[in-house]
């Protein structure tokens, strides 16, 4: 499994059980709701910023968002 396929079900499996919309967690991430949709789609690669973003909004490290172990919690 590619880094981008992981980083896209981690932030989508996280925000799904945090019960945030891709809209609500883009606001928090400071991004465009579209953007946060395609790094779910694995559609985007996102940059290093993006994932320290993405890990405050998520509140998690930015390693659980890169981990596939994170997938079995």
């Amino acid at each position: 499994m590619s880094l981008r396929e992981i980083l896209g079900r981690n932030v989508r499996r996280l925000r799904v059980e945090r019960r945030l919309s891709q809209e609500e967690l883009a606001h928090l991430a400071k991004m465009n709701r579209n953007y946060v949709g395609m790094i779910e789609r694995k559609e985007s690669a996102a940059t290093v910023d993006i994932i320290e973003r993405l890990a405050a909004a998520l509140d998690v490290s930015p390693v659980d968002l890169i981990s596939p172990d994170t997938n079995r919690r």
